[in-house]
């Protein structure tokens, strides 16, 4: 009898999980059949690899071409707020597919694999990861968040945290503004956009601390930048930024 209930409970709960994560790749459309496969197959997930371009010192910017990596003019120009950021990969192709079903079709799940491409690759990143004391979200305005049920962000800052043994804060750096999209914006328009839309309450978790802004995507920095401003105004030591994918 317990044997029988057993395998009854283990076909509900086969059944559930069916229902829940479909049992097709929804980039290829294959089966998922593979022990571990949820929303993507691993074929497609084996995809997304890190860009071995130069870059950036500073906001990590990807360089066409062959070379070295070094500071780009913009950096050399104005140095911004944050005095680091990487990326994983570029914003295109199966990167930029698994981003939006991450992003906007509810499949949170995908977090804890992003976050293990973003740790694997960048985790011996010189200066990046040295003296954090605080893995910070950049945050979505309420309105939104509970439109979308999670932030994405979030999610990546979390698994992040856990990963690298630093403390994840949540909570201090909001967004106070529901201000338009950005992505139709140019570069000034973004950061116009942005300018004033972030604030810290409640700063002791961050005060004095070297703190790692994490975001999905990185377009011009506008978004990134500002969320430093606010984190430098209420008190953290430094800033540095990581995110998934650049644009």
């Amino acid at each position: 009898m317990r044997e029988r209930f057993a395998r009854r409970l283990a076909g509900w709960l086969k059944l559930a999980d069916l229902l829940v994560y479909p049992s097709f790749c929804e980039l290829c459309r294959s089966f998922l059949e593979k022990p571990g496969e949820k929303v993507l197959c691993l074929e497609c997930l084996n995809e997304l690899r890190p860009n071995p371009s130069a870059h950036c010192h500073v906001c990590g910017r990807f360089f066409e071409g062959a070379g070295e990596s070094h500071l780009c003019g913009s950096c050399l120009v104005k140095t911004p707020p944050f005095s680091k950021h990487r990326s994983f990969t570029k914003y295109e192709g199966t990167a930029k597919d698994v981003v939006l079903l991450f992003k906007y079709r509810g499949n949170e799940i995908l977090g804890r694999h992003l976050a293990g491409l973003i740790g694997g690759a960048l985790g011996g990143e010189d200066g990046l990861w040295d003296g954090v004391g605080a893995v910070v979200p950049v945050p979505l305005h309420p309105k939104k968040l509970r439109k979308r049920g999670y932030n994405q962000a979030a999610v990546l800052a979390r698994q992040l945290a856990a990963l690298k043994g630093i403390p994840f804060v949540g909570n201090r750096l909001l967004k106070g503004r529901n201000n338009p999209a950005q992505t139709s914006l140019d570069a000034a328009a973004r950061k116009a956009n942005v300018k004033g839309a972030y604030l810290v309450r409640r700063p002791g978790p961050l005060d004095g601390r070297i703190v790692l802004l994490v975001d999905d995507v990185f377009t011009t920095g506008a978004t990134v930048g500002e969320c430093s401003r606010a984190l430098l105004r209420a008190g953290a030591r430094e800033v540095r930024a990581v995110t998934f994918a650049q644009a």
